[in-house]
């Protein structure tokens, strides 16, 4: 049974981002000329701006403490030590890769772990600060003039590039995202992605896949100006896709709503299921098969997210993930048979661990 306490809307929400980010990281793997290819551009215009958007959301509460500070340890910079040493041990050891620069440039799913430990380090900061999502913006279309071979170092470029939306989650109140709930609402959010369909059906008259990523402007083949514009639309898609999300989201609780808690073990385990379909030839399956691929590639990363966010393989999973927690949950258990339960320990808790993740 869910807790009372969380809310079903917001986990529907977050199962349905992470669903798409396995879908997504599938969708890569098809041409970039096929039906594949413009979906994706649809899918990642918003789906990882309306991702950042709920952790900031979800992070209002962070602040500088020894449990908050020690979170951010057990909770992202750990599993990403680990998982990004067990991704680049599969990639050598099973599809025969090389790699270079191992954890100082991210594999695809793992950037977002430090990304989060950025921005919550920035939270206590930039909530209070008016005008934050204006500095926040500042700072995106800046960092876009970072240069040099570092800049790959720890995706810093993307860190920074995203970073509005996760001010935007900060600066929502509840009473804020309850106007998202409406009927109106949901009309504006239909109109809304229908915009976004058509953006991403010429996306290549206007952008480029780089500016999905934030990549800076020196990768880029367009003159400054334009890259600076094409920034500060992107930003815009993106804003306005992640809100049409969450009008247009199940508000009823569930087997899909219970998943929502799975998000983290979801985004680490993905990776590994994403490279073997490649190993396993996938690419030139898709290659002469468009339509046929990209039917695959949604039903294998939907059956993929369910499967891992199952509550049995889920249970299993959690302990590689945060081998912590597993301490702290026989402690509380220790605790409650004595009669006394740590209820904010355990909010605390849940509250870090609230990650939906992305490429």
């Amino acid at each position: 049974m869910s807790s009372p306490s969380r809310d079903p809307w917001l986990d529907n929400a977050k199962m349905g981002l992470v669903t798409l980010v396995v879908v997504g990281h599938l969708l890569a793997l098809l041409p970039a000329d096929g039906p594949g290819g413009r979906v994706y551009d649809f899918v990642y215009l918003w789906h990882m701006p309306a991702f950042v958007f709920l952790s900031g959301y979800l992070s209002r509460g962070f602040r500088y403490s020894p449990t908050r500070l020690w979170q951010l340890v057990t909770t992202l910079l750990v599993p990403y030590l680990l998982f990004e040493g067990a991704l680049a041990w599969f990639r050598v050891n099973v599809g025969g890769e090389r790699l270079w620069d191992l954890w100082l440039d991210p594999h695809f799913p793992l950037w977002y772990l430090l990304a989060m430990v950025a921005w919550r380090l920035v939270t206590p900061l930039l909530r209070p600060l008016w005008g934050g999502v204006l500095v926040a913006v500042g700072i995106s279309v800046a960092g876009g003039f970072l240069a040099g071979d570092w800049t790959r170092w720890l995706d810093a470029p993307r860190v920074l590039g995203f970073l509005p939306f996760f001010v935007l989650g900060l600066k929502t109140t509840p009473e804020a995202l309850e106007w998202l709930r409406g009927r109106f609402p949901a009309l504006l959010g239909v109109a809304t992605f229908a915009v976004l369909g058509l953006l991403a059906s010429s996306f290549e008259a206007w952008s480029s896949r780089p500016y999905l990523y934030y990549r800076p402007y020196a990768l880029l083949d367009d003159p400054t100006s334009t890259a600076v514009l094409t920034r500060l639309l992107m930003l815009l898609a993106g804003a306005a896709g992640a809100l049409a999300w969450l009008t247009l989201v199940s508000r009823i609780g569930g087997w899909f709503s219970r998943m929502g808690g799975a998000t983290l073990v979801v985004y680490l385990f993905h990776g590994f299921a994403v490279k073997e379909l490649e190993y396993l030839g996938f690419v030139a399956w898709a290659q002469d098969r468009p339509w046929l691929g990209l039917f695959g590639a949604v039903v294998i990363g939907v059956g993929v997210a369910l499967l891992l966010a199952a509550p049995p393989v889920r249970r299993v999973l959690e302990r590689v993930v945060d081998p912590f927690d597993v301490a702290h949950r026989r402690m509380r258990e220790a605790v409650r048979l004595t009669g006394v339960v740590h209820e904010q320990e355990t909010a605390d808790r849940a509250a870090a661990r609230s990650v939906p993740a992305g490429r």
